[in-house]
């Protein structure tokens, strides 16, 4: 299978059946799944593939199935999405990550995004990308930052209750 694009040690590309169960097992993790409202079980993880790949379909562009090179390993996804909630900053084409855990604090997620948004911006002509994370979670926040995304402000999501610790999130913006 070709990529859509590559960075020095990742392969971006579609996404195949024997990625669903992997995944699964990403989004059942309570650590990968540590600043998300729930944990997915494997009827709703095949729906988010399934979703993931409609959206790709229809705008050239998604959440990219994400291999290591040299292993051709499946580690999770990086790309691109549309979110689906009103906010100040909606409609917006958001850069987002989910790596398995093994595979945390290598640089992937770093390297991965920077890619992307090479793609985004050279490629699919982006002007601006945002990205966004509850404000507890450091460690999307510090790569956001790596890949030269500027604070803008605070929100509360609007799809999690006020009262929750994953409520306040931090929006992020990189423009072309």
């Amino acid at each position: 299978m070709s990529y859509i694009f590559e960075s020095e040690r990742l392969g971006f590309r579609r996404w195949k059946d024997e990625d669903r169960l992997p995944f699964f097992h990403m989004n059942s993790d309570d650590d990968v799944m540590k600043y998300f409202p729930n944990k997915l079980t494997k009827v709703q993880s095949d729906d988010f593939v399934d979703r993931i790949e409609k959206n790709i379909e229809l705008h050239g562009y998604g959440l990219w199935a994400v291999e290591i090179k040299k292993t051709r390993e499946f580690i999770g996804f990086i790309g691109f999405s549309n979110p689906t909630f009103e906010a100040f900053f909606t409609p917006c084409v958001e850069i987002g990550w989910r790596l398995a855990k093994e595979h945390w604090n290598q640089g992937y997620a770093t390297e991965g995004a920077k890619a992307c948004l090479d793609f985004g911006f050279g490629v699919l002509g982006f002007e601006e990308l945002y990205s966004f994370t509850a404000q507890i979670n450091t460690q999307s926040i510090n790569v956001m930052k790596k890949i030269g995304m500027e604070e803008l402000s605070t929100f509360n999501h609007p799809r999690i209750s006020e009262n929750h610790p994953l409520n306040l999130h931090v929006l992020y913006r990189r423009k072309r």
